[in-house]
C-alpha cells in the first residue's frame, strides 16, 4: 500500500492560457468547454463531430472559432495547441491516434481506452510523437481530494484499513446509446465504475488481489459490478457500480485513529469531513463550481511547462487502473466486439 502525496489545487485563472480543440459534441464535452471558457484564462478554439451541423451548433453555443466535420480537420488547424477526446470509448483510440499524428498534444477522457492493451499503444505513440499526453481522471485535481490527501499524509486519521466508494445512476434503458452498446464499450464499469476504481488507486496503489462480481444487461454489457481490492494484509477496498439505480455516490477511508467521509458526488466538487475520537472537522468545498477548469488548468501548466505528462495521473497511472479493469472485466466475462 501506497501513501498519496499531497499536490497543490491552485486557482484554474492562474495558469498559461492555451487554445483547445474538442472531439466531441456530448455532455462530457459540454461540461468541459464550460469549464475552460468560464473559469480558466484559456479558450476552446475548435469542435469537431462527425456531424458538421452538430459542431455548428456547439460552437455557436460555446463561442467557439472554428467547427470542423472530422477530426483530421481538426488536427490540422494550426491554432489548436491540445485536443480533448471526448468520443465515445471505443473511438478514442483512433481519434487520439490521429490528433498526435498530426503532432498534437492529447487529453484523452476516461477511460482512456476499451482496455490496456489499446491504452499502451495510445501512449508509446505519443511519447514516440513527443506529445503531452493524460487521462481525463479530473477528480485527482479537485481541491477536496487535494486536501484529504494531505491530510493522510499527514497521519491523521492512520493506517488505512478499510475504503468504501460506490457510483450507480438510473440511466434509462435506450438501445444502441452508449451505456447499453457493446460495440460502444458501454456498461456500468466503465463508465461509472472507474470512478471508484480510479479513487482507490490514488489512495492505496495497486492493489494485491482483486474480487469481482456482475451482473449483465439484456444488451450484453454489465448493469452492474461490486469488488473488493486488497492491499497487503490489513487494507482492503468495497467499491460498487451499477446503471440500474441512483446509489449515493459517496466515498469513505478509514484508518486507526479515524475516518474520512466524503459528501456525494464524492467524484464531483464536494466535501468531506474527518472524524475522530477528538472531534470532528469540516472541510467544505472552496473551488469555482466547473470542476473540470482545475484539469484543464493542469494540463496548460504542463503544456506551458514544456512537460509531457502530469505528476498527479502519469501514463503509469492510467495503465494501472485499466489493468485492474480489465482483470475485473475478465472475471465477470465482458467483452466487447474487436477485443
Amino acid at each position: 500500500m501506497t501513501t498519496p502525496s499531497p499536490v497543490d489545487a491552485p486557482d484554474p485563472t492562474s495558469a498559461p492560457p492555451i487554445r483547445w480543440g474538442i472531439v466531441g459534441v456530448g455532455w462530457m464535452a459540454d461540461q468541459f468547454a464550460n469549464g475552460v471558457n468560464s473559469f480558466t484564462g484559456s479558450t476552446v478554439h475548435a469542435v469537431s463531430s462527425r456531424s458538421l451541423e452538430k459542431a455548428r451548433a456547439f460552437a455557436a453555443s460555446h463561442s467557439v472559432a472554428k467547427a470542423y466535420g472530422s477530426v483530421a480537420e481538426l488536427a490540422a488547424d494550426p491554432d489548436v495547441d491540445v485536443i480533448h477526446i471526448a468520443s465515445p470509448h471505443s473511438d478514442h483510440l483512433a481519434n487520439a491516434l490521429e490528433a498526435i499524428a498530426a503532432g498534437k498534444n492529447v487529453l484523452v477522457e476516461k477511460p482512456i481506452c476499451r482496455n490496456a492493451s489499446e491504452a499502451r499503444v495510445l501512449i508509446d505513440a505519443a511519447r514516440a510523437a513527443n506529445v503531452f499526453v493524460m487521462e481525463a481522471m479530473w477528480t485527482r485535481y479537485l481541491p477536496h481530494m487535494v486536501e484529504l490527501k494531505r491530510v493522510i499524509a499527514d497521519g491523521e486519521i492512520g493506517e488505512i484499513v478499510a475504503l468504501s466508494a460506490d457510483h450507480g445512476q438510473a440511466f434509462p434503458f435506450v438501445p444502441g446509446s452508449r451505456w447499453w452498446e457493446p460495440s460502444l464499450a458501454g456498461g456500468a464499469l466503465l463508465d461509472l465504475g472507474i470512478y471508484p476504481v480510479a479513487f482507490a488507486h490514488d489512495i492505496l496503489g495497486v492493489p494485491d488481489f482483486i474480487a469481482a462480481a456482475g451482473q449483465k444487461t439484456v444488451t450484453n454489457v454489465d448493469g452492474q459490478v461490486s469488488m473488493i481490492l486488497g492491499y497487503g494484509g490489513t487494507t482492503q477496498a468495497s467499491l460498487q457500480t451499477t446503471l440500474w439505480a441512483q446509489t449515493p455516490t459517496v466515498a469513505a477511508i478509514s484508518g486507526t485513529l479515524g475516518r474520512i467521509e466524503i459528501a456525494g458526488p464524492f467524484y464531483r466538487e464536494s466535501s468531506f469531513r474527518v472524524i475522530r475520537a477528538d472531534g470532528v472537522r469540516e472541510f467544505p468545498y472552496t473551488g469555482v463550481a466547473n470542476g473540470y477548469a482545475y484539469e484543464a488548468a493542469e494540463v496548460a501548466r504542463r503544456i506551458t511547462a514544456g512537460e509531457k505528462q502530469s505528476p498527479a495521473m502519469t501514463p503509469e497511472m492510467t495503465l494501472e487502473v485499466m489493468a485492474t479493469l480489465d482483470e475485473v472485466r475478465r472475471q465477470i466475462g465482458l467483452t466487447y466486439p474487436g477485443e
